[in-house]
């Protein structure tokens, strides 16, 4: 056989030092020289390997690997020595793999990986077996390890009968420690040893000490064999099994010189604090007295595992660079002034200070604008772990602060499975929707976000599963909402709000042109065509196919116009390189949506009011007219309540100052007023339409024309008074729109012009008003009749009856 080997490398070699060889690295397995050996190979580069050795001569080289886990191996994940074999046999499997059988010819040395795509190919040199002698020593070596082999068959190893035949009356010790280590359940480390063996004595002395392991275990099996019995249900035998793998691994760690295992190592360098590691610890002298079938155990060891993971002293560096902050949200997010100058005053303090200081920020707005993604733009700025937790629909208290231990299947709560997976102390923590969680017999979940979201009291933080108090203060919590009204006020208490009004048309024009169209194009094949959009398309399907604050809708109407281009271009017709408005109606049909415009012509009794939407503005025409009757109101168009109250109240004020306004009294007792609001199938509400119903009502009962222009907006008091109202930047806009020229405010409203853009503000004429006769002035149109005195209103009573 030694004959042979050198013949082989004869054949291969022919007195080069090396040559290149496709390689098959193995799991668990080592093949020898002069056995075969079945092996399955199921890996795509193995697979092209074994391919490319059956076109030449069925030769390849197989190795061992150092560790079962990697897919892909490299240089530093095999073993250097390995076998040259030949392939005798090859059958392919159904699931893809093929089953070789091998016949080890001889050793070789790796010298080098010369390729690894599409499979390795590595240079070996010859590894030859040294010539044995035998001596006296080595054939008592040789006898002591046949006598060891024959106890370890008698004691139950399973060895085929005839490969015992050949084993027993082998005379070569080098063959014989081969044929043993191959066919016994060695240990990998053992086996390679035996391959990588220099001297005949060694490898007998490997190869013993191996056998006599391996009695030993067999000796302890059965001595537990016959201590259990024979007679075993079927608990009783999971019990015998558990106490024999203990048995074994006892034995394996003492005869490698490990510890139970790594678990104790593990607590040791988590890094806890003193009080944390002395509960740890219990728990862990706890799993270690209990005995292997006790169901407990696996409950303590997911515990010490889940102490282990997290942790406790790890923090990413925080670098706060303001400059490089701004110029990353800027990049992100057009627009969002204010949400964006906050999130750079927060990280400022930051900066300064050294640890997060005030509040939890809570980003509040419509769907689709940016609440979410400016989160992980602040990540980003910081340079630290992003994690998103989504509340909506979390109706039980465990969810947030853990199960406790006693529960099967317990885990911690989110927050800390959140921690854990950021592997990180500081990490910035979205809590999404926080306004979507529920409660119901399982408990608040909101209530347990209070500990969590207080800085006074997150450093302490108490999950029911740990027990032991974690550390939240670094972390950086962002909450988001739609809306605060379904917000506990506890929770609000804690958290800052960033109101997210929604973009307006010029922001979401900018939007499309900066990220969205070019992101359609890239996602749906078109980003090499040329392909662009015109300002006039994204207009028109901002204005006519999606009505939101966010711009998740126009999104998706970029994104569907895309799509019908890219079947075009994949049928390979012609498309047109730049999407114009006249081409928005034949992608996406006719528009979904009407835009509000001016009326056409001076009226009587109709006077234009605006409205905020949680899709933005909208201007509303508020229409009266008179009919005989008993001075009854009749109000339609889907009013809301305080909506009604305006405009009860603007009737009584145009009633009280009837006389003032220029207005006959007849009309209290003889007439009835309705006050229509069209498209009554959409909800309206709020105070600050009563202005506008105030001056429609004059308009009609004074048969004064309205400016068709003008638009009115303010709350409206029975004396007369205009009052503050909001979304006065969502109007402001939804005017322009519409072809306004003048808009009505209360006089405290004139601080909110400082949010309209500049260019708007240039284009529109703003009134601000106090009075009600101050409304009118600016609504009705002028008549050369003379001019109704304003309403005088008295001055209410100070202390001790003095006017203020």
């Amino acid at each position: 056989m030694a004959n042979r080997a050198e013949d082989f490398y004869q054949e291969f070699f022919g007195g080069k030092g090396s040559i290149e060889m496709p390689l098959v690295a193995l799991r668990d397995t080592v093949v020898f020289p002069r056995v075969a050996a079945p092996i399955i190979v199921r890996r795509e580069r193995s697979l092209l390997a074994l391919e490319e050795a059956m076109r030449h001569g069925r030769i390849l080289v197989l190795t061992a690997q150092k560790r079962s886990e990697p897919e892909e191996v490299g240089p530093n994940d095999v073993h250097q020595v390995g076998a040259l074999v030949k392939v005798r046999e090859l059958v392919k499997q159904p699931d893809k793999s093929v089953r070789i059988l091998v016949e080890g010819v001889a050793r070789v040395r790796l010298k080098e990986f010369v390729a690894t795509d599409p499979y390795i190919k590595v240079r070996v040199e010859p590894f030859p077996e040294p010539a044995v002698k035998k001596t006296e020593r080595t054939e008592a070596l040789m006898y002591s390890v046949l006598n060891q082999f024959r106890q370890t068959v008698n004691m139950g190893a399973a060895v085929p009968f005839d490969i015992l035949l050949v084993i027993l009356n082998v005379s070569d010790p080098w063959l014989l420690c081969d044929l043993i280590a191959a066919n016994l359940d060695l240990k990998v480390e053992e086996k390679q040893q035996v391959l990588e063996a220099s001297s005949v004595e060694f490898k007998l002395n490997i190869v013993s000490q191996a056998l006599g392991r391996q009695i030993k275990l067999l000796q302890m099996a059965s001595q537990i064999q016959a201590e259990t019995g024979k007679e075993l249900d079927k608990m009783q035998r999971e019990v015998f099994l558990r106490e024999q793998i203990k048995s074994i691994e006892k034995e394996l760690d003492h005869l490698g010189g490990k510890s139970e295992d790594d678990l104790k190592s593990r607590l040791e360098k988590a890094g806890l604090p003193p009080e944390v590691k002395e509960k740890a610890m219990k728990e862990y002298d706890r799993y270690k007295a209990m005995p292997a079938f006790s169901p407990e155990v696996s409950y303590l060891r997911t515990y010490l595992e889940w102490i282990c993971d997290l942790p406790w002293n790890v923090k990413d560096e925080s670098k706060i660079d303001i400059t490089q902050s701004k110029k990353i949200l800027d990049e992100d997010h057009y627009g969002l002034d204010k949400a964006k100058e906050r999130v750079l005053e927060y990280l400022a303090v930051q900066k300064l200070v050294g640890k997060i200081r005030g509040p939890i920020l809570c980003f509040v707005g419509p769907p689709g604008t940016g609440k979410t993604s400016i989160g992980k733009s602040i990540a980003r700025a910081l340079g630290r772990k992003f994690h998103r937790l989504s509340l909506g629909g979390v109706r039980d208290e465990a969810e947030i602060r853990g199960h406790r231990r006693t529960y099967v299947g317990a885990l911690p709560g989110r927050i800390i499975q959140g921690i854990a997976a950021s592997k990180t102390r500081n990490p910035v923590f979205m809590l999404d929707e926080i306004d979507k969680v529920g409660i119901d017999f399982r408990g608040d979940p909101s209530a347990a976000l209070l500990e969590a979201l207080d800085p006074e009291q997150n450093n302490v933080f108490s999950d029911h599963y740990l027990e032991v108090p974690f550390d939240l203060s670094d972390t950086m919590f962002i909450t988001t909402a739609n809306v605060l009204d379904t917000v506990p006020p506890a929770l609000r208490d804690r958290m800052e709000t960033i109101e997210f009004p929604g973009y307006t048309e010029e922001e979401k024009l900018h939007i499309a042109v900066d990220h969205l169209v070019p992101k359609a194009l890239k996602d749906n094949g078109l980003a090499k065509t040329g392909c662009v959009f015109a300002d006039g398309a994204i207009r028109a399907l901002i204005r006519g196919y999606t009505r939101e604050a966010g711009v998740r809708n126009l999104e998706r109407s970029i994104a569907s116009i895309c799509r019908k281009l890219a079947r075009s271009v994949a049928e390979g017709k012609k498309i047109c390189k730049k999407v114009t408005a006249a081409d928005v109606n034949g992608f996406l049909g006719p528009e979904k949506f009407a835009e509000s415009e001016a009326e056409e012509k001076d009226v009587v009794g109709v006077v234009t009011g605006l409205a905020w939407t949680e899709t933005g503005g909208d201007i509303m025409h508020i229409e009266v007219t008179a009919m005989p009757g008993k001075g009854g109101l009749i109000l339609t168009g889907h009013l809301g309540q305080v909506m009604q109250e305006s405009a009860q109240a603007a009737l009584s004020f145009v009633r009280s100052a009837a006389v003032q306004l220029g207005i006959k009294d007849a009309f209290m007792k003889d007439t009835d007023i309705h006050v229509h609001v069209p498209a009554g199938a959409i909800p309206k509400d709020g105070p600050s339409a009563g202005a506008a119903m105030a001056a429609a009502l004059v308009s009609l009962l004074r048969g004064a024309k309205v400016k068709r222009t003008v638009a009115v907006t303010g709350e409206v008091t029975l004396r007369g008074r205009i009052l503050e109202v909001g979304g006065i930047k969502e109007k402001v806009l939804a005017a322009h729109r519409a072809g306004l020229k003048t808009i009505v405010l209360p006089s405290k409203n004139r601080k909110d012009l400082i949010d309209i853009p500049p260019e708007i503000r240039r284009e529109l004429k703003f009134v601000f008003v106090d009075e009600a006769s101050d409304v009118l002035e600016a609504v009705l149109v002028k008549t050369d009749g003379p001019r109704p005195p304003a309403a005088k209103t008295k001055k209410p009573l100070g202390k001790r009856g003095r006017r203020r």
